[in-house]
């Protein structure tokens, strides 16, 4: 049985329609480890008795299984919630509604992939910003090879995001453009199941100049970027949820 039968069940388990449902995290970024779950996220679709009614509908669902020693992790937000978080500065979001990791889909999840280009913005950049930041933090605590991965994946995201519109998550795939001589090396080490071994100081003195460095870079990404300030998509992305939720996807 291949991955994706074994992650299907627990779609179809769903209690309500999915607009969507792809694969983030490590398989996402294009460092996961044998061992690693799976982070299934995505979108469904209240059913209006839900939305209008006294009892509030599950605005976001969230599953953790076993399957055959596969941790399979799954959240999904109801579509009102989705898009509104694609109005913010939410990179989360974005990267999954583009992923290529696609579990399921439908007509809509294509419309919708289409009108969030009107939702990005420059003010992204604060998002990786963040990350960033938070995943240093981690990694200055433990200084492990998997803290690391995440930040540079970060930046790498943030800076191609801001300087072409593109949402790419996959390291592997920005590093075609960025060419870092060391992801490669710190992929195969994390591959390899010694992402818990810790790094050396010389490297650790090394990393935090290609932190600040890229930084900089995402810095002066985001001040050139000709990204607009404010998203454009909502009349959009309102005509799209009166839709959905008058309708039904199977």
């Amino acid at each position: 049985m291949n991955i994706e039968q074994q992650l299907l069940p627990v779609i179809s388990e769903q209690p309500y329609p999915l607009l969507f449902a792809t694969i983030s995290g490590a398989h996402l970024y294009g460092f996961p480890s044998p061992d690693s779950d799976f982070d299934l996220r995505g979108s469904h679709i209240l059913p209006g008795s839900e939305v209008v009614g006294l009892d509030p509908g599950r605005e976001t669902i969230e599953v953790s299984v076993f399957r055959n020693k596969l941790e399979i992790d799954l959240v999904t937000h109801d579509i009102k919630k989705f898009f509104s978080l694609l109005l913010k500065k939410n990179g989360y979001v974005l990267e999954q509604l583009y992923s290529p990791l696609i579990v399921r889909t439908t007509p809509e999840h294509e419309e919708l992939k289409v009108i969030a280009k009107g939702c990005i913005t420059r003010h992204h950049v604060h998002h990786y910003f963040g990350f960033a930041e938070t995943q240093w933090r981690l990694f200055e605590k433990d200084r492990r090879v998997k803290p690391l991965l995440y930040i540079y994946r970060v930046l790498l995201t943030g800076i191609y995001l801001m300087q072409t519109g593109v949402l790419e998550a996959n390291l592997v795939l920005l590093n075609e453009s960025f060419k870092l001589p060391y992801i490669a090396d710190l992929i195969a080490r994390k591959l390899e199941g010694v992402e818990k071994s810790v790094l050396e100081d010389a490297d650790i003195a090394f990393h935090q100049v290609e932190f600040e460095r890229l930084r900089g870079e995402l810095e002066a990404a985001f001040q050139s970027s000709i990204l607009p300030e404010a998203p454009s998509a909502k009349a959009e992305l309102n005509e799209l949820l009166v839709r959905l939720r008058m309708g039904s996807v199977g």
